[in-house]
């Protein structure tokens, strides 16, 4: 299905296009390995999607071109096939689910393309690309099951060997499969001794379920923050692409993914949407074995709504135990409260709201509870908070 050659072809036709990302150390993500990352989220349109869709779109025939190119997309692959097509001076015509960020939609429309909102997730808006196809005859650039855009994607593993050749291990998100398929190609055929992770969200592991069950499956829905990989079955190539050349698929929760996001912002001054985060997220919590490896893991986009940023930082700080939330039954007495904070002050915690309630029914009729939320440092700060509540005589509900 593929070859080395077209990959090198793909890195020679993209050199003036794209970036070649620099990969930076990121020693706080994991002590217990060495952890890089390759930053795609700097890559133009925000996403390593350009490198596949501008491929494709260069090898089109004038025919091909002369109809004009339709696809379908999240929003990262959108970007890639609507400046692709603009930079040939190809009408583009996009369909993206009606959940798509705004922004991604946004800059989709920016980069010159025709967007057609479709009810549901990627896999609708498939569907529906296809039925545009066929009625109008548009060329269709598939997001990730197609050996040229699958060779585009796979320059990145070409970039990696270049920039860091004694690694050991790469780690990388996985939707449909056309990203690690075209880096596990390239760096397996040039360095078989590399190992290759794969990483699915936990609620779109579509690719863990095909791979143990050794078919393609079709999930019946997909929920993550992660919308770059939401996808409900994995490509016919790229599927046994992944079953030859990936050595693992592991999967992460939504909270860890938020946990990774909130790490790359403070620790990295990076953004990195729930998608680009995933391998992050894996090395980050032992999903992956990182100890004593050199390890790149591929930060693939960096297109977050900021709309939800605020809410997955917040996931990510509670994940971290960088904020918790106690609720605590106190006599309903005065001087209960001014006990409690002088607890938390005297132990570091900083309070950050109280709420207090006398009407709970489930509560002693002399009683009251009251939900403290706090900032803290970690884990076990928090442990700690808790036992000198605990020790000054105060019971903790949850």
């Amino acid at each position: 299905m593929l070859d080395i050659s077209e990959i090198y072809k793909a890195a020679e036709v993209l050199k003036p296009v794209v970036r070649h990302t620099t990969i930076i150390e990121s020693p706080k993500i994991n002590p217990k390995g060495l952890i890089y990352l390759k930053t795609e989220n700097l890559q133009l349109t925000g996403s390593f999607k350009l490198r596949g869709a501008y491929y494709k779109i260069s090898q089109l025939s004038p025919e091909e071109k002369k109809r004009g190119v339709i696809a379908c997309s999240a929003g990262n692959h959108a970007q890639g096939v609507a400046l692709g097509a603009t930079h040939n001076g190809i009408k583009s015509l996009i369909c993206l689910p009606a959940g798509a960020p705004i922004s991604k939609v946004e800059a989709t429309k920016a980069l010159g393309a025709d967007v057609c909102l479709v009810p549901g997730v990627y896999d609708d808006a498939y569907d529906k690309a296809i039925e545009l196809r066929d009625k109008h005859g548009y060329t269709f650039v598939h997001p990730f099951d197609d050996p040229l855009v699958i060779a585009g994607q796979g320059t990145i593993g070409l970039e990696i060997l270049e920039d860091m050749p004694d690694l050991d291990a790469v780690v990388i998100p996985i939707g449909g499969g056309g990203l690690i398929s075209g880096v596990a190609f390239a760096i397996k055929t040039l360095r078989p001794d590399v190992k290759i992770y794969g990483v699915q969200a936990k609620g779109a592991a579509s690719m863990v379920a095909s791979i143990h069950e050794g078919k393609r499956l079709h999930l019946s829905n997909v929920s993550t923050i992660a919308d770059g990989i939401a996808v409900k079955e994995p490509g016919i190539n790229t599927f046994e692409m992944c079953k030859q050349y990936v050595d693992e698929v592991v999967t992460v929760t939504e909270d860890e993914i938020a946990a990774a996001i909130l790490a790359l912002i403070e620790q990295q001054k990076l953004v990195a949407e729930g998608a680009g985060a995933v391998a992050v997220a894996a090395a980050m919590f032992d999903k992956i074995p990182v100890e004593g490896k050199k390890v790149v893991c591929i930060v693939s986009g960096g297109n977050i709504d900021v709309n939800i940023l605020n809410r997955v930082i917040n996931r990510g700080l509670t994940k971290s135990g960088r904020n918790c939330s106690l609720t605590i039954m106190l006599y309903d007495k005065p001087g209960q409260l001014s006990g409690v904070c002088n607890v938390i002050a005297q132990l570091g915690g900083n309070i950050i709201s109280v709420n207090h309630e006398r009407t709970n029914a489930s509560t002693h009729i002399t009683g009251c509870t009251i939900r403290v939320t706090l900032e803290t440092r970690n884990q076990e700060h928090i442990d700690t908070i808790i036992q000198g509540l605990t020790d000054a005589g105060y019971e903790i509900l949850f």
